[in-house]
């Protein structure tokens, strides 16, 4: 017997078996009216609901719906209700500008554009045949309720689910096609190397549309977990909303436990969640520092994760391991900071060059309307990651840097990543990225832009000097610059090539 995997698994078996369960508690300070605090059933409502609602629009199967919203219960059920119905959902970016949402929404073909009350006037010229903005108007002028939406007429776990398109490093982004059984594998799979259950209460601090929550939407939903949504992130808010609502379980960059670190130094009382949050990190490798301190000092326990929006994402995944509790907390932090053992169902392989290769159920199908892209990216059966790394002796996974973050210095290969961690762990170091920038005699040299913590100076000599004493001399960075501020993608990533840009205009070859 073959039953096809597909998003609609999820909610079928909350709604059966959670139906007066807490479903999503959403976020109460937005523009639109919040959402009041739901049942798995009355989610499965809602969700029947907008299914009805795009059916009266013609909406067809395997046409797409972009959304571009902050995190809400609205967009949690629009993750369920587009791709349960034969249709394609396209969760975009919000911190993207104006013409960047244009180019996806133009791209994806979409037929309807569903945007959050607080980007309507910055998103005014973008459009779609139908446009509508989240809140009392598509509750009043969109959703059908207790009306039956029609069945998809052949549901296919093969069928395209989500576009998600990447902040990637090029100039237009590429729109990733996961399909139901991208996400499905996913998933199940996420939940299980978690160790989620019922009794687990998650919060939202990662983006949704990014790569869609990571597939907590779907496999916690199928596990009849409570999911609170939060719109921006706020490390004293996430403090407080775990200690209210008892969560267990988180996601999101290193920003977003930074962010936790900092507020945490001046709450008052015991940290909520002591001995019982768990967190899985991922989007970039976070120092080790940042690892011991959320052990040491929130006392939550620290997961590490490695994927990419084209493997929905799950490839790798890392947790301290028993044998591995007499260890001192620095050398447990630093092993905690490798990528992890491949997941269930994951071949992970090293090129030539020492790009890491990927075999999995969860690759996505390819890049919307992109067939030369799609290509490049999978060839001989392998998905190419881009990324730099090496598998060692335990069968973990590390990751040395992007291909394009690599810094070529005198011949010499220099892993970006392995420098930040040295500089991050001065103690007058709040946040660092490292970049290779011209240099006449060795091509490029090695740039540390530092930003401070509240309180701390250092100088550029003592910093240099503090990583010379740790680090092989030609890793060391030659000049470091102070900033106030690392920009970073709404996922938490460093866009280096947009760092360098400053250095490299007017130079007529770029190493990297």
């Amino acid at each position: 017997m073959r039953v096809p995997l597909t998003v609609n698994d999820f909610l079928a078996r909350a709604e059966q078996g959670y139906a007066t369960s807490p479903a999503v508690v959403d976020e109460p300070n937005q523009p639109a009216t919040a959402v009041p605090t739901t049942t798995y059933g009355e989610v499965s409502r809602r969700v029947r609901a907008w299914q009805a609602g795009l059916d009266a629009l013609n909406v067809g199967e395997g046409e797409r719906v972009a959304v571009v919203s902050h995190n809400s219960a609205r967009l949690f059920e629009l993750l369920h209700a587009v791709p349960a119905s034969g249709r394609i959902c396209v969760p975009v970016n919000f911190r993207l500008k104006p013409d960047e949402v244009r180019y996806i929404v133009e791209h994806s073909g979409a037929s309807v554009l569903l945007v959050d009350p607080e980007l309507d006037e910055a998103l005014s010229t973008v459009d779609a045949p139908t446009r509508m903005v989240l809140g009392e108007a598509t509750e009043t002028q969109l959703m059908r309720f207790d009306t039956e939406p029609r069945p998809w007429s052949a549901p296919d776990e093969d069928a395209t689910a989500t576009i998600n398109y990447t902040s990637g490093t090029t100039a237009r982004p590429k729109g990733v096609q996961l399909t139901h059984r991208n996400i499905w594998i996913n998933a199940v799979t996420f939940a299980m190397h978690v160790r989620a259950w019922e009794r687990d209460v998650y919060m939202h601090t990662l983006p949704m549309f990014h790569c869609n929550g990571w597939g907590m939407p779907y496999g916690l939903a199928g596990l009849g977990l409570k999911q609170v949504v939060i719109r921006k992130i706020d490390g004293a808010e996430i403090l407080r909303r775990v200690d209210e609502h008892g969560v267990t379980l988180m996601c999101g960059a290193p920003a977003v436990w930074n962010a936790v670190l900092e507020s945490a130094q001046s709450w008052d009382g015991e940290i909520p969640g002591r001995d019982r949050v768990r967190i899985v990190c991922a989007g970039a490798p976070p120092p080790s520092k940042t690892i011991a301190r959320v052990e040491a000092e929130l006392g939550w326990e620290f997961l590490q994760i490695y994927g990419l929006t084209e493997t929905a994402p799950l490839l790798t995944f890392n947790r301290s391991q028993v044998w591995d509790d007499d260890l001192d907390p620095e050398e447990r932090a630093r092993k905690q900071s490798r990528a992890g053992l491949p997941t269930l169902g994951v071949q992970l392989s090293t090129s030539d060059s020492g790009e890491i290769l990927a075999r999995s159920n969860v690759v996505m199908e390819g890049y919307w309307e992109n067939p030369d892209a799609t290509a490049e990216a999978i060839t001989d059966g392998w998905f190419r990651t881009g990324d730099g790394g090496h598998l060692d002796a335990e069968g973990y996974l590390t990751i040395s840097d992007r291909k394009k973050d690599v810094i070529i210095t005198g011949g010499e290969n220099v892993s970006s990543i392995e420098v930040e961690d040295c500089v991050f762990s001065h103690p007058a170091v709040a946040e660092v990225a490292v970049i290779g920038v011209p240099h006449e005699k060795w091509g490029e040299t090695i740039k540390a832009l530092v930003v401070l913590a509240e309180g701390e100076q250092a100088t550029e000599q003592e910093i240099i000097a503090h990583c010379k004493e740790r680090l092989a001399g030609y890793k060391a960075p030659t000049s470091v610059e102070f900033r106030t501020e690392i920009p970073r993608t709404a996922t938490g990533k460093v866009q280096k090539f947009k760092l360098r840009e400053a250095y490299w205009e007017g130079v007529p070859r770029q190493i990297n």
